[in-house]
């Protein structure tokens, strides 16, 4: 697969695009995606705002932005977005989210996330073991895999989703991806043999952001899964 440089000098992750114009959809899933629950960005630094834009304006599902544990007891789901997972897990553990995060997704609560989202769900990291993660999936990760900001790029990817194989433009930021997986993990994408999409259950997690392309193929998937949670 071929893949497109975004920029020489990108910005910061969550300023590469703004408000795609149109939205991808995953066939039969056009009206189901509308749900009753709602849906947390966790909202301390990165993208979240691009995520937001995706549900509540192109899959009509109501949205909240996550900053305390109060914040995360009133949503029914939770997004991990993409940006500095180091700082990222150093304000989750100020702010004392790391427990409650854990409890919840222990509890069954979905989860999804995206890049440093992907990061902050694994297990553990294979070049930084000392740096805290959630452990919401039996995962483990590498950082910055496809190089640093500056190397950057958009590629085609075939993800499994729903059952269906659907193509997807992806856009790789810095990106980390999954160099092992537990035996209850599955493998939705690869990228060049590296795995870059994965569902455990009512939890999923990108190496890419979704969020930045005109495919809601991945949101309205989850959408799914929180529609079908218990809770």
């Amino acid at each position: 697969m071929q893949a497109t440089a975004l920029y020489a000098r990108p910005p910061t992750c969550w300023l590469v695009f703004r408000a795609p114009p149109t939205c991808g959809k995953i066939a039969g899933m056009n009206q189901a995606t509308t749900i009753g629950k709602t849906i947390g960005i966790l909202a301390l630094q990165g993208d979240y705002e691009a995520h937001r834009k995706v549900l509540e304006e192109r899959l009509q599902s109501k949205t909240a932005e996550v900053r305390t544990p109060k914040d995360l007891a009133a949503v029914d789901a939770l997004i991990l977005p993409g940006g500095e997972s180091t700082t990222m897990s150093k304000l989750l553990d100020r702010i004392g989210l790391v427990a409650p995060i854990r409890a919840r997704v222990e509890a069954g609560m979905p989860v999804y996330g995206t890049c440093a989202g992907m990061i902050l769900m694994a297990k553990s990291i294979a070049d930084r073991p000392d740096q805290l993660t959630l452990d919401l999936m039996d995962i483990t990760v590498a950082r910055n895999a496809f190089g640093r900001q500056v190397d950057s790029f958009e590629s085609e990817l075939t993800i499994s989703v729903a059952g269906n194989e659907e193509a997807l433009r992806a856009v790789f930021i810095r990106a980390p991806y999954v160099v092992a997986t537990g035996p209850t993990v599955e493998v939705l994408a690869t990228f060049e043999g590296k795995i870059v999409a994965v569902r455990q259950g009512f939890r999923l997690a990108t190496a890419f952001h979704p969020e930045l392309t005109d495919n809601d193929s991945v949101h309205a998937l989850f959408v799914t899964i929180v529609a079908e949670s218990g809770g």
